[in-house]
């Protein structure tokens, strides 16, 4: 007897987000845009408490969405937990995309935006970033007048490092009335930009937010959405219970009340950032402007082989020479001490 599985035409026509195997232990990577500072020393300490009970029991949020809502400036009900940024945008999926209706993003950006469009079998509308890394404005508001389900900006924008400003988001959110707008707020603390204090005003709009990269908790997965309470709570319907874990609120509180060590990260990712811009640029490498804890560079022809040699030497970087050409990587900034190894490799191995 013959058996099949009914997989959806959508999942089985969708293209695959390839993500890193395993065996990086001990590398450089410098290809996730993780924190390879490391988290702030009273996470490690808050996660001992948790007794075996508290591991035994399913999580309360209340207090932790307060004291998460209290960091970013809003009241609990304008704050949604999810298990990571990855499932904070796929709310919107949920709640807003119907088969065939429309999802409009820009390219080259995170790739789990086309991931969950596909998955949906959403009718897809990618725009392109420009040669220059620019993001295409005109081209943006013009495509919202189709008033697609869900628009997406990551903001900066991961592999680009582009951010827009206050002006162009304004432009772009009053002419989203009937879209849900999604600002990706991933790198936001490297940036300085958000638009939470918007969300009162705005319906529509909302950001998303991760303590996977300033506060260097990739590992235990939490994001969250920002925006108008009524918004936030029709958001909620869709999502499933106890879907955060306990260590990841107890590290989450932990790390937030330890704004000293964040703000010397984003300081020192800054700094380390410019420098390392300067130096590629003195190599004669394009170097684009970035305002995460990235840089994305055009080393060229010859770039693909030279990632492949500096990973045999151990160091991880993250070409896009399937997204935007041969010769490009986006390169998380480490320390300066890394950074200074990954340069040397570089001169050496060019």
């Amino acid at each position: 007897m013959k058996y099949s599985l009914p997989i959806r035409r959508a999942v089985l026509n969708k293209r695959t987000y390839d993500l890193p195997g395993d065996g990086r232990e001990g590398m450089l990577r410098l290809d996730l845009n993780e924190n390879t500072a490391g988290c702030s020393p009273r996470v490690p300490k808050a996660l001992a408490r948790l007794s075996t009970k508290h591991i035994a029991m399913y999580p309360e949020y209340r207090r932790s969405s307060a004291r998460i809502a209290r960091y970013f400036g809003i009241r609990p009900k304008e704050l949604l937990l999810a298990n990571g940024a990855d499932d904070a945008l796929r709310v919107f999926f949920d709640a807003c995309v119907d088969p065939r209706t429309e999802v409009l993003f820009c390219e080259p950006t995170f790739p789990m935006y086309r991931f969950y469009a596909e998955n949906f079998d959403a009718r897809i509308t990618a725009l392109r970033y420009t040669r220059e890394m620019d993001f295409p404005l005109e081209d943006f508001l013009q495509a919202l007048r189709r008033k697609p389900r869900v628009a997406i900006i990551a903001n900066p924008n991961n592999p680009t490092g582009t951010l827009l400003d206050e002006r162009a988001l304004k432009q772009i959110v009053n002419a989203a009335k009937e879209t849900a707008l999604v600002i990706d707020e991933a790198y936001a603390d490297f940036s300085g930009i958000t638009v939470g204090p918007w969300m009162r005003r705005y319906p529509n709009l909302f950001a998303v937010r991760t303590f996977s990269k300033a506060a260097g908790l990739a590992s235990l997965r939490l994001g969250c959405v920002i925006g108008n309470a009524k918004s936030i709570a029709l958001l909620r319907g869709v999502m499933p219970p106890y879907a955060v874990n306990l260590a990841a609120l107890v590290a989450t509180e932990a790390a937030i009340n330890d704004r000293v060590t964040l703000r010397r990260y984003v300081r020192d990712v800054k700094k380390v950032r410019a420098e390392f811009a300067s130096a590629l640029e003195t190599i004669g490498v394009q170097v684009f402007p970035s305002a995460g804890n990235f840089l994305l560079a055009n080393f060229g022809p010859a770039g693909p082989a030279l990632f492949q040699r500096l990973e045999r030497r151990g160091i991880l970087l993250r070409a896009r020479t399937h997204d935007i050409g041969a010769g490009f990587v986006r390169v998380t900034i480490g320390t300066r001490a890394e950074m200074k190894r990954l340069l040397r490799e570089i001169e050496r191995s060019r």
